[in-house]
């Protein structure tokens, strides 16, 4: 592999991602503070050798923000002996809806109703047989709430249907379909690392979508015994060992997990529960652990 590092050499432990933001900022000020010397390495100027080894890290933190990207680094890392976090299978998995759901239901983690349409007449056919209306379609690869849209009824879904047919690309015409859950104005973010719930918030917005990235509000939430288990097994069940894990109440107050992200973002938890929790800290302190095996 070729990159150019942007900390001293010999390091044990790679940070792969082409953008710094402000989590990738508080993981490189956490590495410092505890003197855990790292590479950041930017995967835009990346290049693997097919059977190459002697790669300089035992461990790679896998941040890397474009889902091909980090999937075929992870892989080719991995091929090369280094221990990736979150592995090349749990980035893949977390990163299509689809997988994300046979993964939690083959764990019988409970979910909102879910179906995967082949063409956009089979998720309509789908959506009026078995889901039902309102319901929500979304992109399988995708983050920060985008491209999802409400289906009220039939006469919705089949216009914006329609217009998934006329998209370029096989896994454009694939209709992921969910049932709407009523939800009370909020879902809940868990931040696991390990093994072990780092804590859990409260997002709130106006519209459909939370995600802090579109401007939805945090606040701390209690992690109950029930928010706990549920959260573990979710990141078990897709193998991811840091995982955010979103969580959705229904209209009776049961607990849904809605997805797994394996590139988790923290300032909005970290900015909600303050001085309780440092999860940058908590990360770093793991692949430490990790590389120290």
């Amino acid at each position: 592999m070729s990159a150019t590092p942007e900390r001293g050499g010999g390091c044990e432990i790679a940070v792969l991602a082409s953008r710094v933001g402000a989590d990738e900022k508080r993981l490189f000020d956490a590495f410092d503070r505890r003197k855990v010397r790292f590479e950041h390495v930017d995967t835009r100027g990346a290049w693997f050798v097919a059977g190459q080894g002697g790669l300089p890290w035992g461990v790679a933190l896998n941040r890397e923000i474009g889902q091909v990207r980090a999937a075929y680094a992870a892989h080719s890392l991995a091929a090369a002996g280094v221990d990736v976090v979150n592995s090349a299978g749990a980035t893949e998995v977390c990163g299509d809806k689809w997988r994300t759901t046979l993964a939690l239901e083959a764990a019988g983690i409970a979910t909102p109703r879910t179906a995967l349409g082949l063409t956009p007449q089979a998720a309509l056919t789908a959506l009026d047989s078995t889901i039902g209306y309102p319901a929500l379609i979304k992109p399988l690869v995708g983050s920060w709430g985008r491209l999802v849209v409400e289906l009220r009824d039939r006469a919705a879904a089949q216009g914006v249907l329609e217009y998934v047919g006329a998209l370029s690309g096989p896994q454009s015409h694939l209709g992921y379909v969910q049932e709407l859950i009523d939800k009370p104005g909020r879902d809940i973010r868990v931040v696991v690392v390990g093994g072990q719930v780092l804590g859990a918030i409260y997002r709130t917005g106006e519209s459909l979508r939370t995600n802090v990235a579109l401007g939805g509000q945090v606040h701390p939430c209690e992690v109950t015994a029930e928010i706990e288990k549920l959260s573990l097994d979710a990141a078990a069940a897709v193998g991811a060992e840091i995982a955010g894990v979103d969580l959705i109440e229904d209209g009776e107050g049961r607990l849904l997990v809605l997805e797994v992200n394996h590139r988790v973002e923290f300032t909005g938890f970290q900015s909600a529960l303050g001085d309780r929790v440092d999860v940058a800290d908590h990360i770093v302190g793991f692949l430490r652990d990790r590389a120290r095996r």
